[in-house]
């Protein structure tokens, strides 16, 4: 490797075209992408199969009559999961494209979702090396099920739940330590208050907690109560206070949504929308900028490259980016060029503005939108990670998606 070259730019020169095609089938498809929608639809039905066939197989009835169809089905299911993680570590260098393909591959296999596509076929296989923990392996079959969370990642509607868990975490946290404190507080004074006339009942400080907890966040089974008119009292007071500290995180949560609501409809309502012109130009054999990367292109002052578009797909214009014959290199700069279908729109920030004074690697938006350039006066900034908005900036926008209140503009 020459100095100075780091591991990314390496693989951009020696890019495996069918290994790049496999990671974008296996990841998030996209409306014009068919191969890759389809096979995100197909990995959840084959997640709703294999649990079908582990619920139907607790049946006596349907073990007996289909027994050998349920095991088949998951045998096959647990195949595909495996071939699926297989591909996911072989192609981790695209997720993680800051790293090298060691390290990329070792952050996937220790990442959250790494490890559930890994438990959902690995103790499918476990009972042929150790027959022994046949029944244990079986209970992680239920682990699979997690592999549905992976239709969060393909609907920006369902990244608000883990945005506001994510954004109230602190909140929750500290109301689920003050429960975790008055369920122990609770359960020392109920010992403390019946041990004596119910020993058997509460023998020990674990009795009280079962008490405490199944009063504070239940009404009790009834399994466990108090008989002495001073521990009635008290049961009633902690039941009385325990329906209040449990809807704190229910009101944590439920505010959180009303606040991520509030704050993408505030969005569309602090931001005015005009239309932008763009150049465009296609790379030839010839050209000088085929085969050079972005970061070695000798530009003019002002003048920016806003998308690079190759075969449909819209790439981040970074500095290692390699131009191709036939890219579609979309300069930000005005001209009578018309970008292939490129759906650009452009917003001024307004002073009240929740964007205002935010970093750009801060601001709440979808993975499917890409800021591609700001205007700042007669200036063209490069929007980067650590680019502070301000009110008056323009804003140009790439989205797949469409932004609240206003409309897609094919330039």
């Amino acid at each position: 490797m020459a100095r100075g070259e780091t591991p990314q730019k390496k693989r951009s020169l020696e890019e495996n075209p069918l290994k790049r095609r496999i990671f974008e089938i296996i990841e998030i498809g996209y409306g014009e992408d068919a191969v890759s929608r389809g096979y995100d639809l197909f990995s959840t039905l084959i997640v709703v199969v294999n649990l079908t066939a582990i619920v139907l197989s607790t049946f006596d009835s349907y073990r007996a009559s289909i027994g050998w169809l349920l095991e088949a089905l998951e045998g096959i299911t647990a195949i595909f999961f495996a071939v699926d993680y297989i591909l996911r570590v072989w192609t981790a260098c695209y997720l993680y494209q800051e790293e090298s393909p060691g390290k990329a591959t070792l952050k996937y296999v220790l990442s959250f979702t790494g490890i559930i596509d890994l438990l959902s076929f690995l103790p499918y296989f476990l009972p042929v090396f150790f027959p022994e923990g046949a029944v244990a392996f079986r209970m992680f079959r239920v682990i699979r099920i997690l592999r549905l969370f992976r239709i969060n990642t393909y609907y920006d509607s369902l990244n608000v739940i883990t945005g506001v868990i994510a954004s109230k975490r602190q909140q929750l946290i500290s109301s689920v330590f003050i429960i975790l404190i008055l369920m122990l507080a609770a359960s020392l004074c109920m010992y403390s208050i019946e041990h004596t006339v119910q020993p058997e009942v509460f023998q020990n400080a674990f009795s009280g907690i079962w008490w405490a907890a199944s009063t504070l966040l239940t009404v009790g089974y009834g399994d466990i109560y108090p008989i002495t008119t001073l521990g009635k009292v008290f049961s009633i007071f902690i039941t009385f206070l325990g329906v209040g500290m449990v809807a704190i995180p229910t009101g944590i949560i439920s505010a959180g949504f009303v606040e991520q609501y509030t704050h993408l409809k505030r969005i569309s309502e602090q931001a005015e929308e005009e239309k932008i012109r763009f150049v465009q130009v296609v790379i030839d054999r010839k050209d000088e900028w085929n085969g050079q990367r972005i970061e070695a292109l000798k530009l003019p002052r002002d003048l920016i490259i806003a998308a690079v578009m190759r075969d449909q797909e819209v790439l981040v214009p970074r500095g290692d980016l390699m131009l191709q014959e036939g890219d579609a290199v979309i300069l930000g700069a005005a001209g009578k060029g018309r970008p292939r279908g490129l759906s650009l729109k452009e917003l001024t920030l307004k002073e009240k503005s929740s964007w205002n004074g935010q970093k750009i690697r801060d601001l709440d938006i979808s993975r499917q939108t890409i800021i591609v350039m700001v205007h700042r006066g007669r200036k063209a900034l490069v929007p980067k990670g650590d680019l502070v908005l301000h009110s008056g900036d323009r804003v140009v926008l790439y989205s797949k998606v469409q932004v609240p209140g206003t409309e897609d503009v094919l330039l």
